[in-house]
């Protein structure tokens, strides 16, 4: 997956492929080109597939052009039944999201702008935080785009989802890759942030593996454990905090970033209990965002993470499903939108030789999507939910008697042989594909409120 150090997690933690292009008027495909999976894992850098020069085509344009769907924020919106919120004033207003990607994109406001008004969204100002000496932009540097990359996923999908949240993008100096590297200066910067009282809900489109990480090899867990203290001040002073589970399935990506394991393994923060794992689903849609048939697993050009960790014993907030997670804890906790076959239209122009629109999928596509539903509850609670996943397995506990949850099931599709190694298929109920499913948010934002509360 990685192609140098950073490995990105949705778009970047998966392969990147590029459908074939032509490079013709406005709203043609632009010239292919690979984005790396940079050694961090952004979920978007990884799944770039479609580029369109002038403005983005219709789904049934890209299924004619390129036998692959593409979907808008409109579309989600009908999707996710986000609409009945909106109307009711819940937006994210009041509420901030924290995005935390290495070196950042330096015309992420400008994005924003145009992908809002592409959309007819509100936009937002996105405050910027360097954190460290951040290097100056190169789009010629495979790390840099792709970060970038997963950068404007990140914030384009955040804002997609909570309109009016304010946006704190944390740009660090050193790219994560597999191991501790780039994490300490992440873990450093999310900190301060909570410490200061900036943010209602972190996202993270990162990851690493756990087997790759200083002495996992001899059960000495210490080199991660000694990187949670971000997590603990999160929990703490009631700070949500989110990672996407990766796009290997249920194996990663090795110590070198140039294979993948041959057996199962898992990947933090997504594995840490403090933590909210957002795995992916792929949507199937029409031009106005109905549901075309039940959301299934994301499993094209990358597959949604998940399974047991390794290092971490199962929380108490997964003894419901104890059955399915054994004594480990189980990853992911809930899913979101992920596939490259039903991706996201972003906008960038951080590169000047491939400015336009591309279609991105990957769990970093899942993770920020999930955060924008987070600070909508935040607004619909008038607080902070802090660590949501004891409210989040209540209401999973309830669902099956009490749709009004908001929990949504998945059961159709699977993660299985993703690189050759065997996965996790949906189920009815919680399983290591999509965790306990995806939502209904005019229903599942106003239940996780009142569930929060309780706990």
């Amino acid at each position: 997956m990685s192609i140098s150090s950073p490995r990105l997690c949705a778009v970047a933690t998966s392969a990147v492929l590029v459908a074939a292009a032509v490079t013709a008027a406005p709203q043609a495909v632009a010239a292919a080109r690979t984005v790396p999976h940079t050694a961090a894992r952004p979920a978007v850098a990884g799944h770039q597939l479609i580029r369109a020069v002038g403005s983005p085509l219709s789904t049934a344009e890209c299924r004619a052009k390129f036998k692959l769907a593409c979907y808008n924020p409109l579309q989600y919106r009908r999707a996710y039944n986000l609409d009945p919120l909106y109307k009711a004033g819940i937006t994210g207003k009041g509420r901030t999201i924290v995005i935390v990607d290495s070196f950042g994109s330096p015309t992420i406001q400008h994005d924003l702008d145009v992908y809002s008004k592409q959309f007819g969204l509100p936009s937002t100002k996105v405050q910027v935080v360097k954190w460290g000496n951040v290097p100056q932009f190169d789009p010629k540097n495979k790390d840099m785009s792709g970060w970038a990359g997963e950068t404007t996923l990140d914030v384009e999908m955040a804002h997609a989802v909570a309109p009016d949240a304010k946006i704190v993008l944390v740009e660090t100096a050193v790219a994560e890759t597999e191991g501790t590297t780039g994490l300490p200066e992440m873990m450093d910067a999310e900190k301060y942030l909570i410490d200061h009282g900036v943010g209602d809900v972190i996202t993270q489109s990162f990851g690493a593996t756990e087997n790759t990480f200083p002495g996992f090899d001899k059960g000495d867990f210490s080199s991660i454990k000694n990187l949670r203290y971000a997590f603990q001040a999160a929990a703490q002073r009631g700070v949500t905090v989110l990672a996407s589970s990766g796009d290997g399935g249920a194996t990663d990506n090795t110590a070198d970033g140039k294979g993948f394991y041959k057996e199962r393994v898992n990947s933090w923060p997504s594995s840490d209990p403090l933590v909210t794992s957002i795995g992916g689903t792929q949507l199937h849609l029409d031009e106005q965002g109905d549901r075309t048939a039940p959301e299934s697993v994301y499993n094209d050009h990358g597959a949604g993470g998940g399974g047991q960790s390794h290092v971490f014993e199962r929380p108490r907030f997964q003894n419901v499903v104890r059955d399915v997670v054994g004594e480990r804890r189980g990853t992911p906790d809930v899913s979101m939108a992920a596939a490259v076959d039903g991706g996201a239209w972003v906008y960038s122009s951080y590169d000047p030789d491939a400015t336009g629109w591309d279609v991105s999928g990957g769990t970093s596509e899942a993770g920020p999507l999930f955060s924008g539903i987070v600070a909508l509850a935040d607004q619909a609670a008038g607080h902070r939910l802090g660590t949501i996943n004891d409210a989040l397995y209540a209401l999973y506990a309830q669902s099956a008697c009490d749709p009004c949850t908001g929990i949504v099931d998945v059961k159709d599709g699977t993660n299985n042989s993703y690189m050759g190694v065997t996965g996790y298929t949906a189920v009815p109920g919680y399983d290591m594909a999509t965790g306990v499913g995806t939502v209904d948010a005019a229903r599942f934002v106003p239940a996780l409120a009142r569930e929060s509360r309780r706990h």
